[in-house]
């Protein structure tokens, strides 16, 4: 008797094909992206951030690392025969808010004076989030970084390839068998035996 058991979407591929190594694969890409975004985070400490480009240098630098380990699950995607897509809803809902509540906080501690520093700590000031955005500085500033590159790749994501639909069975049309008495010419017929006999 056939095993009537249900295949997992990790398991869906073209007929025919093995599916084993998806696992495999997928675990390989997530380990290259952990290597990539660690070495890219200790290229962070060979960069001298007491200087506005250096400071912008290393949290640029961090959030690359957040992208790359997004993008990590974006090329393990191929193993499902998915299709890179990028989302704008997400990208609107989810990442914009995102890059200006970050920017905000990294103008706010970039270690000299721009104008858009002045700007940003003035209107923390008088909208009385200042101490918040103080609060946010520190350490939190790499968690921020990488996380703010996170969220742009979020932004990608792989959908399953499509495959035509096969043609739906139609079953077949019920034929109506009528009956010789029901045929014109049969009931003539019958109706000139009648009349002979």
């Amino acid at each position: 008797m056939r095993s009537l058991r249900r295949r997992t979407p990790e398991a869906v591929g073209p007929p025919g094909e093995r599916t084993w190594h998806r696992g495999p694969t997928r675990a390989l890409i997530t380990l290259l992206g952990v290597g990539v975004a660690g070495l890219l985070a200790w290229l962070t400490t060979t960069i001298g951030h007491t200087s506005t480009h250096g400071y912008w240098a290393v949290y640029g630098i961090l959030a690359g690392a957040g992208l790359v380990m997004a993008l990590s699950q974006l090329l393990g995607g191929w193993t499902k025969w998915g299709r890179p897509t990028f989302s704008p809803s997400v990208f609107l809902v989810a990442f914009l808010p995102t890059l200006v509540a970050v920017g905000w906080i990294l103008i706010f501690h970039q270690p000299h004076s721009t104008l858009f520093r002045g700007h940003v700590t003035n209107w923390s000031n008088d909208i009385g989030i200042d101490g918040f955005v103080n609060d946010m500085g520190g350490p939190l500033l790499t968690m921020l970084a990488f996380g703010l590159g996170l969220v742009f790749g979020v932004c990608f994501d792989t959908v399953p390839a499509r495959r035509p639909a096969p043609a739906p069975i139609e079953p077949p049309a019920e034929r109506t068998v009528e009956s010789d008495a029901n045929q014109p010419i049969a009931r003539e017929r019958e109706e000139e035996t009648v009349v002979r006999s």
